[in-house]
């Protein structure tokens, strides 16, 4: 495995951080979970539940041990830096300057540990003026103008689905750390790292402030790839299904013209005034008939699925994705990644680990019953 012997230290909690921190269980990595002896990760008991677990917890989860300290006493302080010693990353998402508090800044953990690659998933940055305000995957979208991008003309912003803020923060921090482990490899030296859920954000905004500056109003359903073009958008069918139609490219659109017999919308791809026209062609027909349709041409042309729909489809698009295996969307020499086994119970391997760093376990059990870690998982 690519990250075999590199021992991660995980203090994120909620989705962005696991989320990462999974990928690198899954190219091999130990990645360990350090959580506080009670309650731990609030994920672990939001509903869903699955045998006990909560169902977004074990989505991230998979793969990872669990090491149950109490960073405020002495004691589990000390058990900490000996992990921390032993570790070649870590990864952590506090708001700045928490774990300064702790007695865990990052300039001292590398004093102890010298190669240590240290990373943090913050919000706004470690340097920005809004370092220390809270804030959610809704905030971050908002505050970039991408919440004011989505959703139709009339009407509120809708926010999306999917916490896209946070998982492009989750692969800003995973592409961080193995450029850390790099930079590592190549000068023997550790580094600390800061990825910014929100500058995430605004980085995927850049191109469109871009074309706002230069003329291009930044519009819900008025830029070309939000409903302004006849040729990428989504319409709605006879059945009250919905097809995307993605057919920028000339010989895309010329093709659906052609298969629907309108030859003469090919020179207006570009035309918002075609936009009706379009639609009621769409509307004339239900969804599996334009599903048939787009079998006998290659247009970009693909059915909205509902998430039940999604589900069943994986078996034939995503195969690697349809059971409850956490698989990377990448292979190595044609080998599909992914992060094997159950999420930890809080604490499960705390013993494992920390007799691992050579502590007696009756030295562990009696910090056991003080409450400083848990050693039973339950």
């Amino acid at each position: 495995m690519m990250l075999s012997g590199i021992r991660v230290l995980d203090l994120t909690r909620l989705l962005p951080g696991p989320f990462a921190t999974q990928w690198l269980a899954a190219m091999g990595a130990e990645v360990i979970r350090v959580e506080p002896p009670t309650g731990g990760d609030w994920l672990r008991e939001m509903p869903p539940l699955v045998e006990g677990v909560g169902a977004w917890f074990a989505a991230v989860n998979r793969g990872k041990k669990s090491v149950a300290i109490d960073l405020k006493q002495p004691e589990g302080r000390e058990l900490f830096l000996r992990l921390v010693r032993s570790a070649d990353v870590l990864v952590e998402g506090f708001r700045p300057g928490v774990m300064a508090r702790l007695g865990f800044a990052p300039e001292f953990l590398l004093n102890q540990q010298p190669r240590l690659v240290y990373a943090s998933l913050t919000g706004y940055g470690a340097n920005s003026r809004w370092r220390e305000r809270a804030g959610h995957d809704l905030n971050y979208l908002a505050l970039a103008g991408f919440l004011g991008l989505n959703g139709p003309r009339e009407g509120p912003p809708i926010p999306p689905a999917v916490p896209v803020a946070d998982f492009g923060g989750a692969m800003a921090l995973l592409i961080a750390v193995l450029a850390g482990l790099f930079h590592r490899e190549r000068t023997g030296r550790g580094i600390i790292l800061d990825a910014s859920i929100f500058e995430v954000v605004v980085t995927w905004m850049q191109p469109f402030w871009r074309a706002y500056r230069a003329g291009l109003p930044a519009a819900r359903e008025g830029m070309p790839l939000n409903g302004a073009l006849p040729c990428y958008r989504v319409y709605v069918t006879a059945d009250g299904g919905a097809m995307a139609l993605a057919a920028l490219e000339p010989a895309f659109w010329q093709a659906f013209c052609e298969a629907v017999g309108r030859p003469e919308w090919i020179p207006r791809a570009f035309d918002p005034a075609l936009i009706p026209e379009v639609a009621a062609l769409f509307q004339s027909r239900t969804r599996q008939e334009w599903e048939a349709l787009r079998e006998t041409i290659d247009a970009c042309l693909e059915p909205v699925l509902e998430p039940a729909e999604a589900i069943r489809s994986l078996a034939d698009l995503a195969p690697a994705f349809q059971d409850e295996r956490p698989s990377l969307p990448f292979t190595v020499d044609g080998q599909r990644l992914a992060a094997m086994g159950p999420p930890p119970r809080l604490g499960e391997h705390t013993l494992e680990i920390l007799q691992g760093l050579g502590l007696e376990p009756a030295y562990l059990k009696n910090l056991a019953r003080q409450g400083i870690i848990r050693v039973d998982g339950v």
